[in-house]
């Protein structure tokens, strides 16, 4: 019992998971503007590769 108390005080006081959480969290945030941003300036040109993308992701064909 004493064991597994360590082990949770020990993930509780870990520091590092939380700064990778933190590093995902803003990569997807800059992932996010980025893609709105390029889709206003490139217009249906951007629009047609985010969807071509889409459909290479989701489905086995890729065209």
């Amino acid at each position: 019992m004493e064991t597994i108390k360590k082990a949770l005080r020990s993930f509780a006081q870990d520091e590092e998971g939380a700064q990778v959480v933190e590093y995902a969290l803003i990569i997807a945030v800059v992932s996010i503007a980025l893609v709105i941003a390029l889709s206003k300036i490139g217009g249906t040109n951007m629009n047609t590769f985010i969807a071509r993308v889409t459909n290479c992701l989701t489905t086995t064909t890729c065209t």
